[in-house]
């Protein structure tokens, strides 16, 4: 089966799109795995489908048993683990990152049915990842699951310390608990348990704690 290059520059750029809506949404949360990574997950596996299911064809003729292209697949499904397994870190009795590592994973999946031209699918695969994202998070917010961890450097300097309490205050941001960790040559790092009330807007907050004079960092964990 002959595809023209039109149809494959559609369907890398199907999952381009696709794999940036689900990745704006993770970015917009400051998750380790965002924008860019969605997309290269999603473009990624597209191009492999592509090549599974197209590129090996003539390579397949003389080989006993034909072609089957859904062996790179699989080695997809499996691989994007390891890439999953870096969002994931253990903090103490917690687990965070698993939200994401579950995104990559579909996204790579999303990427497999667009090259394999499952266009539909694929639409309503992302539809139903943005919701659950955006919408079901809202709702396990409502049901009480509001703590979070801010990871700050900042500078070891007096005073620093309530210049971020300030930052929090401004959004009405409750701090539970406080670690700091002063062994990187002269910076502070910071790692604060806080409840982030829902009216609060997450990326205005960072925004104004790297708007701090002697913050170099702040992302969520």
């Amino acid at each position: 089966m002959d595809i023209s290059n039109f149809e494959l520059a559609l369907r890398l750029v199907m999952a381009w799109i696709l794999g940036g809506l689900i990745g704006m949404e993770r970015e917009s949360h400051g998750r380790p795995a965002g924008f860019r990574t969605h997309i290269l997950v999603c473009v990624g596996a597209t191009l492999m489908m592509l090549v599974s299911a197209f590129g090996l064809q003539s390579v397949a003729t003389d080989r006993v048993g034909g072609h089957d292209p859904g062996r790179i697949a699989a080695q997809v499904v499996s691989g994007i683990g390891f890439l999953g397994a870096g969002t994931i870190m253990r903090e103490g009795a917690n687990i965070r990152g698993l939200t994401t590592a579950a995104s990559l994973w579909t996204v790579a999946g999303i990427g497999l049915a667009v090259g394999a031209g499952f266009y539909f699918p694929s639409l309503v695969a992302t539809l139903l990842v943005v919701v659950t994202l955006v919408v079901l998070n809202k709702v396990e917010w409502a049901f009480g699951r509001k703590q979070e961890l801010i990871g700050i450097r900042t500078q070891d300097t007096p005073g620093q310390l309530a210049r971020v309490f300030a930052v929090l205050a401004k959004h009405d941001i409750n701090v539970y608990n406080v670690e700091m960790d002063t062994s990187s040559g002269g910076d502070a790092v910071l790692e604060l348990s806080v409840e982030i009330p829902q009216k609060a807007k997450r990326m205005a907050v960072l925004d104004d704690l790297m708007a701090t004079p002697g913050i170099f960092r702040a992302s969520y964990r």
